[in-house]
């Protein structure tokens, strides 16, 4: 028989076997939830060995996901997608939409999430139940009706703006008047405000069945209302004042721009002895682009509009501007890149809590024009946008959001399906079930053996699903909490923290409401003193081949020695009193290389191991030498490995506080990841998105220019 091909067989077969060998250690990382270990065996299980199995691909892109490693995850989701494109399930999918996403990559994360809403294969709604997108409407006590008006026409009806007693909206409904002008760009009349009377439905005394209605609609008389478009009014308090959007005219004619454009403009009114009077344009109109769709903050200081001045970041902006008097106000100030997108927002609105509501394309949504909040903090700066999510918004274009003081009823508007013809107004009204049944998981996280509590570590809280639905960070005391987490379902409680063995415990909250669930987690750390401690590692008898479970503890040495780049290490290997001492101190060499030989073939620089040397049954931990009979307890004492620090150790501290800086500003700034309260209400559609129109001129109907223009009456 030929040795030479005897080897290589042999060789193959080891090569073969240790393959197998490191996905199972990779499998059992990533099912302890442990997302840096396995996402580091399943990448050599790629680069270096040329595993590109949808197993290994998913799960590397997963691990990096779980870890919040966006452009890793980004990097192995795109490799995924390229290989197995027709065989993905949605999740990936979902997931791979939320990484774009996070990457600031938002028009082809929005083609992604279009292509799930209309994959009709898998379960979209399954993965909404699994990711968070909180906001004040997902409380789960508040429940939320919708009513599509009765005043809805076959025509454009939008808006709600609701003022003692009376509603104000906008319609293009006909007046019956023949000589009535028709709007080119959708064969509707002009746009027109109207006045309704408000009104309040509770069936039986159920809130549950509580609507809010309008009734006796009625056109707003000239000076308000033209021959050209007006709408989307907005009024003080004291009912004296209405700001609202016009085309750009004297009242009768429209003015162009020198791009024969008739732009919007914003016009106040003021109302004196019955009549609204005294109609102008506000100062910071230009005849050569628009502003329009006014909004007033609670103290009526500030107006909010919409614009695509020169300057803006997109297809139109969301401006402010002071009100310094009766006709003064300042210069208006661009709200900046974390409410402006390069795409459009608009129909601003503030409710009476300092939250500026408004429409936009450009955030993450779940269609065209989806409705936002976002708070306005004391200093001005405004918090990153959420996405009100159902029933507020749908596939098509959802906008002109009101909410009354009381924070219970209101109006959107939207071309959703099932609506009675162009745009619709909803009314909504918002009321409170019995309280849902909630726990509070907490406990403290402490360190095996010592008990020494643990300050920032990563908890994390895990469905059954093996999806991470919430993250904190224990605080000075060791402590963490999670609230309001739903009874009658089952957890797992993971916690890590660098150069720690990471720790789970599992929960059920199958207790009453608002229970307190306490579980503490132990962690182990991995170095102490001047030693890298693991459990163990074992050899099959008589040999020295490194198995599957001893690579897993090999693991960690290699996760210390990958975040410590500086540290240099020695290997010492040791037997129990069995055998003969120079056939000991011969194995033990062998497994101690061996065990070195492991670690640098993970990456680890061979200059980064200072030795690696067995001593056999030289140094023993207790009396078990030769001659005395031992029990398995006293002879496994002596067998054992130790990883000596004998280098770079001095840096260990250092490396630890700039982590717990990373992870601190990692979760402090964490977005939640899409749609908690979307998980139970969210409807797949069929419906394929409609395209876009080509521009937003009022009154040319062979517009071809898409920038830069806003229509009032159609949105897109």
């Amino acid at each position: 028989m030929n040795f030479k091909k005897v080897l290589a067989s042999f060789l193959l077969m080891l090569a073969v076997s240790s393959f197998a060998q490191s996905k199972k250690v990779a499998d059992r990382y990533f099912e302890e939830f442990s997302y840096v270990q396995s996402a580091k065996l399943y990448k050599d299980l790629v680069l270096i060995k040329g595993d590109t199995s949808k197993h290994v691909l998913s799960r590397l892109a997963e691990s990096y996901y779980n870890n919040s490693d966006t452009e890793e995850a980004e990097v192995w989701y795109e490799k995924l997608l390229a290989n197995y494109k027709d065989d993905l399930d949605d999740k990936h999918l979902f997931k791979y939409a939320q990484t774009l996403r996070s990457n600031g990559k938002y028009k082809k994360s929005d083609s992604i999430f279009l292509k799930l809403t209309e994959n009709q294969k898998g379960n979209l709604n399954e993965e909404l139940n699994r990711e968070g997108y909180l906001q004040d409407y997902s409380n789960q006590e508040k429940r939320i009706g919708i009513r599509n008006l009765a005043i809805n026409t076959p025509f454009s009806d939008f808006g709600g703006f609701l003022l003692n007693g009376k509603s104000y909206y906008s319609s293009s409904v006909p007046s019956g008047d023949k000589r009535e002008n028709i709007y080119k760009w959708n064969n509707q009349p002009f746009l027109n405000i109207y006045k309704a009377e408000e009104g309040i439905q509770t069936l039986e005394g159920r809130e549950q069945d509580t609507v809010l209605v309008l009734a006796n609609s009625q056109k707003l008389e000239a000076p308000i209302s033209s021959e050209l478009h007006e709408s989307t009014p907005v009024f003080t308090k004291d009912g004296k004042t209405i700001y609202f959007t016009r085309n750009n005219s004297d009242g009768k004619r429209a003015r162009k721009s020198k791009k024969n454009t008739s732009n919007l403009k914003i016009y106040k009114a003021s109302y004196i002895n019955g009549y609204w009077v005294n109609v102008k344009e506000l100062p910071f109109n230009n005849d050569e682009y628009s502003t329009g769709h006014p909004a007033l903050s609670p103290d009526e200081k500030t107006l909010y509009f919409v614009s695509n001045m020169p300057g803006g970041y997109g297809d139109s902006d969301i401006y402010k501007v002071e009100i310094k008097g009766k006709d003064e106000y300042g210069t208006p100030v661009n709200l900046g890149s974390t409410i402006n997108t390069s795409e459009k927002e608009v129909f601003p609105y503030v409710g009476s809590d300092d939250v500026l509501y408004f429409s936009s394309n450009g955030h993450l949504g779940l269609g065209l024009l989806d409705v936002f909040q976002s708070k306005i903090n004391e200093d001005g700066t405004l918090t990153s946008p959420e996405n009100l999510g159902y029933p507020f918004n749908s596939k098509k274009d959802d906008f002109s959001f009101f909410i009354s003081e009381d924070g219970k009823r209101g109006f959107f508007s939207s071309n959703r399906d099932k609506g009675k013809g162009d745009d619709d107004i909803y009314s909504f009204y918002i009321y409170t079930d019995p309280p849902v049944c909630t726990q509070i998981v907490e406990g403290v996280i402490r360190a095996k053996n010592t008990n020494e509590i643990i300050e920032a570590a990563v908890v994390k809280l895990i469905d059954k699903n093996k999806e991470i639905v919430a993250e904190v960070i224990s605080d000075v005391n060791g402590k963490y909490v999670f609230k309001e987490v739903p009874c009658n379902n089952t957890y797992t409680v993971t916690a890590t923290k660098l150069d720690h063995r990471s720790g789970k415990n599992k929960v059920a909250t199958l207790g009453k409401r608002n229970e307190v669930i306490k579980t503490n987690i132990e962690l182990t750390p991995l170095i102490v003193g001047d030693q890298i401690v693991i459990n163990p590692i074992y050899f099959d008898y008589d040999k020295s081949i490194i198995r599957e479970d001893a690579e897993y503890e090999l693991e960690n040495i290699v996760t210390v020695m990958t975040n410590h780049p500086e540290l240099v290490i020695k290997i010492e290997s040791h037997t129990d009193s069995r055998g003969p001492r120079e056939y000991n101190r011969m194995l033990s060499d062998k497994r101690a290389k061996s065990t070195r030989d492991y670690i640098l073939s993970r990456g680890i620089a061979k200059d980064r191991i200072e030795s690696a040397i067995g001593y056999g049954e030289d140094k023993p931990l207790n009396d078990c030498v030769d001659g005395r009979k031992c029990s398995e307890k006293e002879y496994q004492l002596n067998r054992r490995s130790y990883f000596f620090i004998v280098k770079g150790g001095e840096n260990i501290e250092k490396r630890h506080e700039i982590e717990e800086r990373k992870v601190r500003k990692r979760i402090s700034t964490r977005k939640s990841n899409f749609l908690e309260y979307l998980r139970k209400n969210f409807k797949k559609s069929n419906n394929s998105r409609p395209e876009s129109r080509k521009c937003f001129k009022e009154d040319d109907e062979n517009c071809e220019t898409p920038k830069k223009e806003i229509n009032v009456n159609y949105k897109r």
